[in-house]
This record gives structure tokens, C-alpha cells and sequence, in this order.
């Protein structure tokens, strides 16, 4: 050991002594369960009876041509993943735009806008689900004090999809307009000042100067939250724990149900490991395509 530590001089051992912590703590926490989860999805490991049989390719194949897999679980992630990173986008978009003048109240309000990311994604989704509660929710009561039938929210699909793309982008809304914000006010200042001497107007001025400069940052955004998205686990499970009879199940609660419900170790954690590589192909893809757009714009 000390010889290898006699290649690196006192600045690179000292910089090594830094990151160690770190990199212990990952490879604890995120390497070893991945391998332990690599190991499982090869083997016949029930829970309840774990012989560890080697199965090679078995539950792979099980996954891969299970309906539920790829023609329920992974569309309703990515369609998910589209609503709310869209949605979230949009109106952290138009705050950062509205954070970015000078008004008075302006600190009071960047608090106020913030306050989303101080809750736990489980406090919201219950927050949620009891406001749309179909007997004694919130929004029932506004519906039928309108004069308008109560509605069951959470015994469909698309309104329960719709609760939970709700509760996601009012939690990740403030992350997208902090970032943006803080994009929008490094920007430089003369091109700004070049439109304003030529009476260009807001939209113009968005359109042409604004959004073209804010696009490596959104790119950024975009690619982490979507990332972040295609694993959401919390608010669907607290929301609608994937019913109404699966039909918004997302590929992380599969994973979790076959695991942990039936007990079918093995089988879950492949599900996990094809879901984590749809993400990275999904992630590839999608950077490639934003940096392209934002090549193509300069």
C-alpha cells in the first residue's frame, strides 16, 4: 500500500484523502447493491426460500416479455417523465423570468417560491392524496360547493396520473427556477441593451436573445431531471400505490412489487437493472438530442 501511495505526491495524496470518504460511501451504498442486485437477477432468489439457484438469463426474459413491463410500466414512466419535466420546466421557467426584475417584496416572495423544496416528496403525496380525497377532500368540497358532482379521483387512471404529475411538479417547479434563475443572471448584459436601443420587444427579446443563451443550463436541467423522474418511487406508491389495478404502475414499483411483494428477489432486482438501463440509454439519447438542438442554435 505504501507503495502505491509513494507514486502520488503530497498534493494528489492529500486531494485522495479528501474524496476517499466520499467514494467509500458510494461504493457501500450504490456499488455493492448494484453487484448484490447483479447477482440476485442471475439466481432462484425467493425471500421466503432463498436457494440462489444460478437461472442465467431467466428472469431477464421474464421481464422483458412480461406485458406489464414494457407495455405498462415503462410507457406510464415515460409518459410521466414527459408531463412533469415539461410542466416543471415551463412554470420554473416563468418564475426565474419573474425573480429575475426588480420588484419590491422580491425576497419575500424568492422564500415563499422555495418552500417547496424544504417538503419531503411523501409529506406532499399525502398532502395530495387527502385534498383529493373523494369523500372528504378539499377538492370535492370546492367541486360540490360550485355545484358540480364529486369525483372519484383516485379509481381512474388518468386523473390519478394526473394527481401525481401534480404533486411532482409542484415539488421540482423552485429547483428548475432556482437553476434557471441563476442562469438568467449570468448572462451577459450587452446584448440586452444593444435590443433595448432598438425597441425589440419582451417576446422578441425571449425569443432571440433570452431562451438561445439559457439553453446549455435548460439542457442541464432537462437531463437531470428526467433522469431523476424515470425512477420516481414515492409519490406514486403514497398516491396510488400504481392502481387502480396498475394502471399507473411505474418501472420502479414493479421492481419493488416483485421483490418485496411476491417475494421474487431474483426477478426484481432484473427488473431493476433493465429499468436502469433504459435510463442510461434514455439519458444518452436525450443529451444527445438537447445538445444537438442547442449546437444547431448557435
Amino acid at each position: 500500500m505504501r507503495r502505491v501511495f509513494s507514486f502520488f505526491g503530497e498534493k494528489e495524496r492529500f486531494m485522495l484523502a479528501l474524496i476517499a470518504p466520499a467514494a467509500i460511501t458510494m461504493a457501500l451504498f450504490q456499488v455493492v447493491p448494484i453487484v448484490l442486485g447483479a447477482n440476485a437477477s442471475f439466481r432462484d432468489w425467493n425471500l421466503y426460500d432463498p436457494k440462489k439457484t444460478w437461472v442465467g438469463l431467466k428472469h431477464y426474459i421474464e421481464v422483458i416479455t412480461d406485458p406489464a413491463f414494457f407495455g405498462l410500466a415503462i410507457p406510464n414512466t415515460l409518459m410521466f417523465l414527459v408531463a412533469s419535466v415539461t410542466l416543471s420546466l415551463v412554470f420554473g421557467l416563468c418564475l426565474a423570468l419573474m425573480l429575475n426584475r426588480t420588484f419590491f417584496g422580491q425576497s419575500i416572495v424568492r422564500t415563499v417560491i422555495l418552500l417547496p423544496l424544504m417538503v419531503a416528496p411523501v409529506i406532499a403525496s399525502i398532502m395530495m392524496r387527502w385534498m383529493f380525497n373523494d369523500q372528504f377532500g378539499i377538492v370535492n368540497v370546492v367541486l360540490e360547493g360550485l355545484g358540480f358532482q364529486p369525483v372519484a379521483w383516485l379509481a381512474y387512471r388518468w386523473t390519478s396520473m394526473m394527481i401525481i404529475v401534480l404533486a411532482d411538479v409542484w415539488l421540482w417547479t423552485p429547483w428548475f427556477a432556482v437553476l434557471l434563475l441563476a442562469g438568467l443572471q449570468s448572462l451577459p448584459k450587452e446584448p440586452f441593451e444593444a435590443a433595448a436601443i432598438d425597441a425589440a420587444g419582451p417576446w422578441r427579446v425571449f425569443r432571440s436573445l433570452t431562451l438561445p443563451m439559457l439553453r446549455p443550463v435548460i439542457v442541464v436541467c432537462v437531463v437531470i431531471r428526467s433522469i431523476d423522474a424515470f425512477r420516481v418511487f414515492d409519490q406514486v406508491w403514497v398516491i396510488s400505490g400504481g392502481g387502480p389495478a396498475r394502471q399507473t404502475e411505474m418501472f420502479s414499483i414493479y421492481a419493488y412489487v416483485e421483490a418485496f411483494q411476491r417475494m421474487n428477489f431474483g426477478k426484481g432486482s432484473a427488473a431493476a437493472l433493465v429499468g436502469g438501463l433504459v435510463i442510461v440509454v434514455f439519458g444518452v439519447i436525450l443529451y444527445r438530442i438537447l445538445d444537438r438542438a442547442v449546437e444547431v442554435s448557435k
